[in-house]
């Protein structure tokens, strides 16, 4: 559970000069990471950040690592907690507290569930697996769709990029990259004591937590079929009910603040096939199937007894509701790899991907004497992925320079379905919010990482050219007032890394990169129209693709004792994409309310990070470390002068582990800034005279411990929140009024147990 430090070896310049051609050896030494992204050591490799394996301390650009191990010890459940202690990274979780026929309780800029960097999330952070494009989140009024199509059994670990990772990756990278990688047949096949490799081997996990009363049970089996094939299949079940919060309110109605009745089913399985014809060749064929459902009670909907107001308040007041969600991700791959060693490239990598993803969600309201109200929406994407990449390797002058290049293409068809009963006027269902749409990308792109001596340059350009294509008109015009249209456009976005060597044990790295996201299809298209709340939204086809610009200078420690990461950051956004503003009218019904979605801002992004691990050496016949990280960031839209809402308060976390050959014990402190007034537009989050709830600081205690029952069979115990403290993270509450009653309900868990048993065999 402890990674040791050793102390950084010397590198010659020789040694360096060559560092680029040895990359494909340096992949077969790879270490583990901390799940801070320290404590990384010199072996240590990673693909996300420049497209091919390598040293992740020659990147010149911020990046984190979790590796398998970190998961399982930690117990991570969720990618909340996979990613809790990164520095300027967070992920929104908000509790299943809605109205079937209500608005959105928490829908401002990216409030629809996804991961945030530096301040931006939503779609704007691009989420991989394996390398293929996961679907994008989807909100509409009380629809939200969020991107956890993953099981994190699965992973074999997490690669963070942060910044605009659009000049290697594509439109979708603004605001930066998460890639989630999973297991290969080889993993469960390596001998742990250095011996030949098995020819049979895998693993079987179980595990309890007390803040949802989750159960969840994972096995692995792979093997070596023969000298050049072998194969993988993992299976994972989890069942849980709702996350437990410090709300004390159980009241079946509006001003309960207790968690609604939940309960949640997820399944995932995963087949691998790797096949090496020979030495020069390597085929991986990957079937991934994840399955989520989950059904609440939403006991937080129905009204209050005695039912009071007008005739028609009272006729149309929720006496029962509930929903149930379901989302599902199929994907298969064929990953090739070729050693060439032709002129124009020594390796070649070919990547063909189909995904289906569907999402729906079924909500049904009991009024009191109105008909039953049903919304029955679902969303849908069918991707077809397609890359082809180069490398070649070039030396001459005192020069090595790796350039890679390649091509990408994406296709994915999306749809959307409205239907039910109760409809609310002038609708009819079935309908669609936007019309049924083809959005391709084609890319070319090259990088020339070159180094001379201590210095390394790397150079990289992307042409992208994207097109959003209305494939049918069906259901969506009419009723709509006017078809939807398609729309196109390229961009070019180039990067520049510079990463300088200044001693064996300290490096320095800066970076320039530029970013843009084309606008999604719900976001041109939209359309929605209520004539009994006088509400309309109005498509808007002239949306521009959002920009930035992102600058970002660090320096690197590799100490005998101390892995010490720094760096700071500014980016600068423009024509960035606001969803659903009010444009114009007062509400009635000569003048309703006209929303659109609209270039308006101008934004820019700036702050720092500090993470590392101090290595206190041998302590009472064990191992004592203490990793570390600190985030801090701030947004201003340059067209207002108001903060930025999305950007993060501040957050510490600081560990203690200590570790012997028999059983480890870990402390992990974590302090969150408080997010005040003056960090908040309130304007932009909740309807004026409301103001945005504020959340205090609030600082927090998990203890863990793993026991090493056997070499191969180890059992792992933690504790959470072991002070009971009462607290609210920022991304769940952006959007809740300060004066509303309700607010304990989006607290986070109080103390609470986890337990888990692994067993590899």
């Amino acid at each position: 559970m402890t990674i040791h430090l050793p102390s950084a070896p010397h590198r010659p310049a020789t040694a360096r000069l060559h560092t680029l051609a040895v990359l494909a050896s340096l992949a077969c030494l790879g270490g583990t990471a901390q799940a801070q992204g320290t404590a990384a050591t010199l072996g240590e490799v990673v693909v996300s950040g420049s497209r091919h394996e390598q040293a992740a301390d020659d990147l010149p650009l911020s990046y984190d690592v979790i590796d398998a191990s970190t998961l399982s010890d930690q117990q991570s459940r969720t990618l909340r907690e996979a990613l809790q202690d990164l520095p300027n990274a967070s992920v929104k979780r908000s509790p299943a507290r809605f109205t079937v026929g209500g608005t959105t309780a928490s829908a401002g800029r990216d409030g629809n569930v996804g991961i945030n960097i530096r301040g931006l999330g939503g779609n704007r952070v691009l989420l991989m697996v394996d390398g293929v494009r996961m679907p994008r989140s989807y909100a509409f009024r009380t629809t939200t769709f969020d991107r956890e199509y993953l099981s994190l059994e699965l992973l074999k670990r997490i690669e963070v990029v942060r910044g605009p990772a659009s000049a290697l990756y594509g439109s979708d990278g603004m605001a930066g990259l998460v890639n989630f990688i999973t297991h290969e047949p080889a993993d469960f096949l390596a001998s742990k004591d250095g011996g030949p490799s098995k020819t049979l081997g895998g693993r079987i996990a179980a595990g309890w937590s007390g803040d949802d009363n989750g159960h969840t049970l994972a096995g692995t089996v792979a093997g070596q079929a023969s000298d050049t094939v072998q194969w993988m299949l993992t299976a994972t079940t989890r069942g849980a009910h709702a996350l437990d919060n410090m709300g004390s309110n159980d009241e079946p109605n509006t001003n309960r603040t207790r968690p609604n009745p939940q309960d949640d089913r997820d399944n995932a399985v995963l087949g691998k096939i790797v096949l090496r014809p020979h030495a020069g060749q390597r085929h991986v064929f990957t079937l991934e199937h994840v399955q989520k459902k989950s059904d609440v009670d939403l006991l937080s909907s129905r009204s209050p007894l005695p039912l009071r107001g007008t005739p028609a308040q009272i006729a149309g007041a929720i006496v029962d509701e509930y929903s149930s969600r379901s989302m599902e991700r199929d994907r298969l791959t064929w990953d090739a790899r070729f050693d060439l060693g032709a002129p124009w490239a020594d390796h070649a990598q070919t990547v063909i991907a189909v995904q289906r993803a569907a999402s729906r969600q079924v909500g049904t309201s009991v009024r009191n004497t109105l008909p039953l109200r049903v919304r029955d929406n679902s969303y849908g994407e069918r991707t077809w992925q397609a890359g082809l990449q180069a490398d070649k390797t070039l030396r001459g002058g005192g020069w090595a320079h790796k350039i890679t290049y390649g091509l990408d293409h994406v296709r994915s068809d999306i749809t959307n379905l409205y239907t039910g009963l109760a409809p609310l006027p002038p609708e009819v269902f079935p309908l669609k919010r936007f019309p049924d749409t083809r959005e391709t990308t084609s890319a070319l792109y090259v990088q020339d990482e070159s180094v001379h001596g201590d210095w390394s340059l790397t150079p990289g350009l992307r042409f992208d050219h994207f097109s959003l294509d209305v494939t049918s008109q069906a259901g969506f015009y009419p009723p709509a007032k006017q078809p939807g249209q398609s729309l196109s456009g390229s961009a070019l976005s180039p990067k520049i890394g510079v990463l300088y060597r200044a001693t064996p044990r300290w490096s320095v790295f800066g970076q320039y990169a530029e970013g843009f996201r084309a606008p999604d299809a719900g976001q041109v298209n939209g359309y929605y129209e209520n004539m009994a709340e006088q509400v309309v939204i109005i498509p808007n086809p002239d949306l521009k693709p959002e920009k930035s610009r992102g600058f970002e200078v660090g320096v690197r420690g590799r100490l005998e004792r101390l892995s010490l990461d720094v760096a700071a950051f500014s980016s600068h956004y423009s024509n960035l994409i606001m969803d659903t503003v009010l444009i114009r009218g007062t509400g009635t019904a000569a003048d309703p309310r006209v929303f659109q979605t609209i270039n308006t801002e101008r934004a820019r992004i700036s702050g720092f990070e500090v993470k590392g691990q101090y290595d206190w050496g041998r302590v009472a016949g064990g191992r004592l470390a203490t990793p570390f990280s600190y985030g801090k960031a701030r947004g201003v839209n340059r067209a207002t002068g108001m903060p930025i809402n999305s950007v993060d308060p501040a957050q510490l976390a600081l560990g203690l582990k200590y570790d012997t050959a028999a059983w480890g014990l870990r402390l992990d402190l974590r302090h969150h800034a408080a997010k005040t007034a003056q960090d908040i537009d309130s304007a932009s989050s909740v309807k004026p005279p409301n103001t945005q709830f504020t959340i205090p600081s609030a600082t927090t205690l998990d203890v863990s411990m793993q026991w090493r029952l056997r070499k191969d069979l180890r059992l792992n115990l933690a504790v959470h929140n072991i002070t009971n403290r009462k607290y609210w993270l920022w991304p769940d509450v952006y959007g809740l009024a300060a004066s509303s009653p309700t607010n304990d309900a989006y607290t986070q868990p109080g103390r609470s147990a986890h337990v888990s048993l692994v067993m590899d065999f």
